[in-house]
């Protein structure tokens, strides 16, 4: 199995404490992921705070109005500092995806660092090469671009998808 990473690395002129209280929300998912793709949160357990354990149902529109149900679990959380979250059911063969935080001059450093797989061996990996590694990377540019204007200011510094 071909495992694929993105990294990305910006910094948003805020405090650590807002960068936490905004993305340890998973409410707040829906206003950071393209519209067409009908993010849909159908269940999150224990409220609106991410900790380990949490599990999150949702429903997404993968290609061309091809609809997936997708859950996650948060596995891991240190406050202030990171958490991760790991497809349970849904079109990836592996997603484990680290948020990390750390606060700099200006504001605070966030990390976002996705390791997937494509399931179906080499027709995932044409299928990565085709479509799912650029639509990966739309959806994190989206994000970015949407921070920055949400928090004023949000400098991107690094993008990688190797």
């Amino acid at each position: 199995m071909k495992i694929y990473n993105l990294k990305r690395k910006q910094t948003l002129p805020i405090s650590l404490e807002e960068a936490w209280d905004f993305f340890s929300s998973p409410k707040n998912l829906s206003k950071i992921t393209p519209k067409e793709m009908g993010f849909n949160i159908l269940y999150a357990s224990g409220g609106d705070k991410t900790y380990p354990g949490q599990i999150i149902r949702y429903k997404i529109n993968i290609m061309g109005g091809v609809s997936a149900h997708w859950v996650t679990e948060i596995t891991h959380v240190q406050a202030l500092r990171y958490f991760v979250d790991e497809q349970r059911f849904g079109p990836y063969a592996l997603w484990h995806h680290q948020h990390h935080f750390k606060a700099v001059e200006g504001g605070v450093e966030m990390i976002d660092e996705v390791n997937y797989a494509i399931p179906l061996g080499l027709l995932g990996r044409l299928a990565n090469w085709l479509f799912v590694e650029r639509q990966v990377n739309a959806i994190f540019n989206h994000r970015y671009q949407v921070l920055a204007a949400y928090f004023k200011g949000a400098k991107k510094e690094e993008s990688v998808l190797a």
